[in-house]
């Protein structure tokens, strides 16, 4: 009975072995991954959605923390002489506000007095202009014709400025919906940088210590480079603006400090065409004034700003930040384009941050020796290679003699 059993329990467990798997019909499988494609496009629509809709308070915490990134160094300079870390950030604060307050009492009046002006001395400049170009370039242009069709224009523009008084309402909530989003960015930037060591504890409590090291030597790197960046700017603003307010008291231009003060800000917080925006406001003013001043002011810009970027900048940035002037300028045209001011604003400090970041931890290799690589001053003198042409006629050559 023993011997008839095991064919049996052979056979069960042949059976056992052999049995295939339970599988689902394959019209389930359709279903779940349909189910799965429409959840999956219903969660990107509501994140897209809710990034659309908090676009402007993510605007504003990102500027926040770009302005903490700034003014880290002063406060934890103030804090180890002894200052509170929140009241060292309400000092700091306040006197960013009060430079700027004083800079707009600087330059509104400037401008609109210097508006005023030119309106008003636009006959004799053009009559100026067209003389010199008859002069010069043989032309007949009529004065006349030319300020009756500047009357025209004037006209115009008085039309588009009754319609602009007409909806004072409207430029009033503009203006107060501005104050509104400076004041909430300068509530964001008080709490991250007064409670800066707590706020980096509960961020580091929740990742395991490799991770917290990483992102305490990321935010050190942010720290420095956006400190770096704001110092090398103001630096360069002061040499550019002391130089600016130096020439134009020489040459008799009024308005040489405001004027001053804009020169410096704009050439330098606004890369690669900072300068020859910055430089038309007093060039304008000089002209109302005396054209030679103009014609000696613009000789003054176009040598400083060569100064400045073969001597000046590179001795500042080199300590501070670096960025080829391209990366420059394609990402303040990308910080532009993603959220206007503000994102141009802080997207030099971005970049240097991102290229820190990718210098300190992308494995580099030495680059190999060949002409495609190699600076001018590290080619080596040789003759050049001859072709299949020249080849050819020295052999024909060779063939004669």
């Amino acid at each position: 009975m023993t011997g008839a059993e095991r064919p049996d329990a052979a056979s069960s467990s042949d059976e056992t072995e052999v049995s295939p798997p339970l599988r689902l019909p394959p019209w389930r499988w359709i279903w779940r991954l349909f189910l799965l494609f429409w959840l999956s496009y219903g969660v990107a629509m509501l994140s897209l959605s809710l990034l659309v809709a908090l676009r402007t308070l993510i605007v504003m915490v990102v500027a926040a923390l770009f302005v903490s990134f700034a003014l880290e160094p002063a406060v934890a300079w103030l804090a180890q002489r002894g200052w509170r870390r929140g009241f060292a950030t309400f000092a700091c604060l306040a006197g960013l506000a009060l430079v700027a307050i004083a800079l707009l009492m600087l330059m509104v009046p400037v401008l609109i007095e210097q508006l005023i002006d030119l309106v008003e001395a636009t006959p004799d400049i053009i009559d100026s202009v067209v003389g010199w170009l008859n002069s010069w370039f043989g032309l007949e242009l009529d004065t006349a014709t030319l300020v009756a069709d500047l009357q025209t224009v004037n006209t115009d523009l008085s039309a588009f400025a009754t319609n602009i008084a007409g909806s004072l309402f409207g430029i009033g909530a503009a203006v107060v919906t501005t104050l509104f989003q400076l004041l909430t960015i300068a509530l964001f930037t008080f709490f991250l940088v007064a409670e800066g060591p707590r706020f980096r504890r509960a961020v580091c409590s929740v990742l395991p210590p490799h991770q917290q090291r990483v992102v305490l030597d990321t935010w050190e790197v942010a720290i420095d480079k956006t400190g770096g960046y704001l110092y090398s700017r103001f630096v360069l603003a002061v040499l550019s603006g002391v130089g600016t307010y130096v020439v134009m008291r020489v040459l008799g231009v009024e308005f040489a400090l405001p004027l001053a003060v804009w020169m410096g800000l704009v050439s330098q917080f606004v890369p690669t065409v900072g300068t020859y925006i910055a430089m038309a406001l007093p060039l304008l003013v000089a002209l109302v004034g005396d054209s030679w001043s103009a014609v000696w002011l613009l000789g003054y810009f176009t040598v400083y700003q060569q100064i400045e970027n073969y001597i000046l900048s590179p001795k500042v940035t080199a300590a501070t930040m670096e960025l080829h002037p391209a990366l420059a300028f394609g990402s303040v045209i990308a910080g532009a384009s993603i959220s206007g001011v503000v994102g141009a604003f802080l997207a030099l400090p971005a970049a240097a941050i991102i290229q820190a970041l990718i210098s300190s931890y992308v494995r580099t290799h030495d680059v190999i020796r060949d002409d495609l690589t190699a600076e001018a001053r590290e080619q080596p003198a040789r003759a050049p290679r001859a072709g299949p042409v020249s080849r050819a006629f020295s052999r024909i050559i060779r063939g004669r003699s």
